[in-house]
Order: C-alpha cells, then structure tokens, then sequence
C-alpha cells in the first residue's frame, strides 16, 4: 500500500518518477494565466491566517461547502476568519475523491511542512501553526511567489484598468517575478445589456481621451487601451465566451448596430452575434499585428442559481458545463482571420470535455507561419483542471497533435497558495508519459523526454509567449 501523497504521488512508474524528480520537478513556473490581484503583489501583502488566503474568493472551496451544508455566513458571510476555517476543515474529509482534497494537503506540505489531515479533530492545531508561519516576515505575497519558484504571472486586466499597480511592481528592482497585465475586453463587448455597456463606453472615453461617438472612434479607444498595456509588457489577450460566436456582417451593418447601442437601443441576439463576431475580428487583428496571443475560453454557463446571484453577485460558485454548437462557429471565425492572414497565435480552451477532440482536430486546421504549435489546445481548466481532465486533455492534445509543443499548466486562481497546481500536473504529465514507456508505446530515451517534460513544463511557454524575462 502506498502512503498518502508522499514525493511519489501520482508517480506509478520508476519512468514517472525518474521523469518528474529529474526533469519537472525543479522548472520554474510561467502562470500566463491567473486571476490573482496585482493590488496585493504591489502592497507585498501580508496575510493574518489561513482562512484569508485559502477562503477568500475560492468559489472551487465554496462550492463544497455548500454541498456539505455550511451555512453562507460561514462561506461567504460575515462568519469570523476561524469560523470559516473550522467549516471548510469539516468539509475536507468529505472531499476525497475531489482534486480540492489533493491540493489542500499539497498546500499545507509545501508552504507549511504539515503532513497532518486536515479535519475537525486537527483544525486548531493547523489553524494554530500555519497562523504562526503566515505572520512572519517571509511570508508576505512576493515571498510566496518566490518560493513557489515562480517567473512569470500574468494577471487578468480590463481594458480601463490603470495598471497602477503593474506600474509599481515593475519599479520594485528587488523583486525578480515578473507580473504582467492580461486584456480582458469581456465589459467591452457586452451588448447584451445595453445600459451596462454604455457605463462602460463613459469609463472608456476617460481612460482612453477619446470621445466614442462611433464605431470607429469605439476601436480607436480600444487600440488605444490595447498600446497601453503593450509598453507594459502585456502580450496575452483573454475573452470569456458562453459559446464561440461567428455571424458575418458588412461594416455598414456594424456602424449602425453600434450606433444603436449608443441610442440605448436592445439588440437581438442575432444583432449581438455579428457586433460581437466584428469586435473579436478586430482584437484578434490588433494581437497579430502586435505579436500577441489570444486566448478564448467557452463552455461555462454562468450565474445558474438567480437568487444567489441577486445576493452575491457574479463569480461566487454558481457556474456550469454549457453545451452547445462550438465547431462551425470556432472554424468559421479562426478562418476569418487566417484568410487575411490575421491569425494571431491563439489558445482555445473548452469547459465541456466533450470537445477535446473537436478542439484537437480544429487546432490542426490553423497550423501555420514561424511559431510551433501556434494555435494551442489549452490545457485542462476549471472543472476540469482535476487528475481525469488533466489526462484526458493530454491524451486528446497527443494523439492529434503534437503534445511535445504544449504550453502547459496554468492555475487560473486567485490565491498565492494555488502553484501547487504547477506540480500536480506536471506529476500527471510525467506519469502519462511513464505509462508509455513502461508500456512500449514510446522509448525510454530520457534525453528526448527529459526535454519533451521541461519544455511543456516551462519552455515552450516562455518561446511561444515572445515574453522578454530579462
């Protein structure tokens, strides 16, 4: 019998094992995806306990909690920090099977040294000594990324964010991780409800200095914002979709259903189709043209439970699997772009594990130009960012494409304790891999998948992205 998640964890094989802790294990992490606050890198934060870094945000942690009926006070609500500590220590136990399970005992071993279970009858006593590490000075949010070996995060950006806070870090010469604003223009492209969008337009007009009256002084505003955080080092843009979009439209068209909106008219669906479809052209263009990628995320419906959306707002663990049509609408849209030779490199990310395969046969229609792998099969997220996601987005990615390519592993959080992740999957990757070999399906050759393993583990990140790291 195995011990529990001892340095063998998930490593089957002696390939597996020989393949993490010889070529994965010490690569350094390029997180070109994460929600964590720029505001409390530049402040190097110092956090009071556990439950401040682990509870706040986790929608992921939530999520069990209420299925282990805690109350929302001791979620979400005005539950004191240990309240809510020794609810989500109730709720551990009942999460075996869970990846939340794995990466709350992976935490407490790396940044703690506690090889404890976590559960009602050790909750003090963990509460206790994580408190009396946490406060230390070694401790703060740039000490933490430090130690988790991290190179590059870049952080999810409006377009009217001032990026003060990037600003700042960037002047910090002490601190060598680099933290690098993301374009997110999800507000921007919200027409579906017209007066929001138009609050928006009011904010945009001042961060960019330029009145939008149009379609066309609309795009400059949006150029404008997309140079800015260029000479900050920005090179991702980033869009959330339920589904991808492609309706075709003539820009006549366009300037008048913009002007609509303006108006403070209601699009149809149909109408919000083509604007939206005209305005991901026009980004996508603006990233080719720049050397950015783009990254577009669908599959996620969102805010599902209506009354826990009037009471919490957006982003609190009410989102599922959408399901819906994804290949015509991707195609159409990706070649667009590729017959104008606009194509920017791109990463296409699906919630529905459905689509791994649509996705992996789409990426290889796109293939072209200097840069390998440029249009990418983005790796497991969100729901799916477990062992059997991981896994299953792996063997899709390698048995139609070219795994050896693959940018790897992303944390998509909002806690500084989440590079766990980084390992958890590079120990599934080092273990697919593993079976492989032991299986006679690929060679023992270890100067071959030693590079193949640190390349998707941090290099071909760092050469895809174009991110200078000095």
């Amino acid at each position: 019998m195995k011990e529990f998640m001892d340095e063998n964890f998930l490593l089957q094989t002696e390939t597996a094992i020989r393949l993490y802790h010889e070529y994965a294990k010490e690569m350094p992490i390029f997180d070109y995806h994460c929600h964590l606050p720029s505001s409390e890198i530049a402040e190097d934060m110092h956090y009071e306990n556990l439950s401040q870094i682990w509870l706040n945000g986790d929608h992921y942690k939530w999520r069990a909690m209420r299925t282990n009926a805690v109350p929302e006070k001791l979620i979400t609500g005005n539950g004191s920090d240990i309240e809510k500590f020794h609810a989500w220590a109730e709720t551990v136990p009942y999460t075996i099977g869970n990846p939340l399970y794995h990466w709350t005992h992976m935490e407490l071993q790396r940044y703690f040294g506690i090889t404890d279970l976590l559960s009602p009858k050790t909750a003090q006593y963990i509460y206790s000594k994580t408190m009396n590490i946490i406060q230390q000075d070694g401790f703060s949010v740039k000490s933490l990324l430090k130690k988790s070996n991290v190179n590059v995060v870049c952080t999810t950006d409006d377009p009217i964010d001032t990026l003060e806070h990037h600003i700042a870090i960037k002047s910090d010469s002490n601190f060598k991780t680099k933290v690098l604003p993301t374009f997110r223009p999800d507000k921007a492209m919200a027409f579906e409800n017209t007066p929001e969008f138009i609050k928006y337009i009011e904010k945009l007009v001042i961060v960019s200095g330029i009145k939008i009256t149009d379609y066309d002084s609309y795009l400059d505003a949006l150029k404008n914002r997309h140079s800015f955080f260029h000479n900050l080092g920005c090179r991702i843009s980033d869009h959330a979709l339920i589904l991808p979009v492609f309706s075709s439209s003539d820009k006549k068209n366009i300037d008048k259903l913009f002007q609509n909106i303006l108006n403070g008219k209601t699009l149809n669906q149909e109408e919000i189709t083509q604007l939206k479809t005209a305005v991901l052209q026009e980004v996508a263009k603006m990233n080719s043209t720049a050397g950015w990628t783009m990254q577009i995320h669908f599959g996620a419906m969102r805010n599902n439970n209506s009354r826990m959306y009037k009471i919490l707002g957006p982003d609190t663990g009410f989102d599922s699997i959408a399901d819906g049509d994804v290949a015509e609408p991707l195609s159409r849209f990706l070649d667009s772009l590729d017959k104008e030779d606009k194509l920017p490199k791109t990463i296409i990310y699906s919630l529905n594990p459905r689509d791994n395969y649509l996705i992996g046969t789409m990426i290889g229609n796109f293939q072209s130009g200097d840069t390998p792998g440029k249009i990418q099969f983005g790796s497991g997220w969100w729901f799916n960012d477990q062992k059997e996601g991981m896994e299953l987005q792996i063997n899709a990615l390698a048995n139609l494409g070219l795994l050896s390519r693959f940018v790897g592993m992303l944390t998509d959080s909002r806690s500084f304790l989440s590079f766990p992740r980084h390992e958890y999957f590079r120990r599934i990757l080092c273990n697919t891999i593993g079976n492989w070999v032991e299986n006679g399906e690929a060679p023992e050759d270890y100067n071959l998948l030693g590079k193949m393993v640190e390349n998707i583990s941090y290099n071909n990140a760092v050469n895809y992205f174009g991110i200078n790291l000095d």
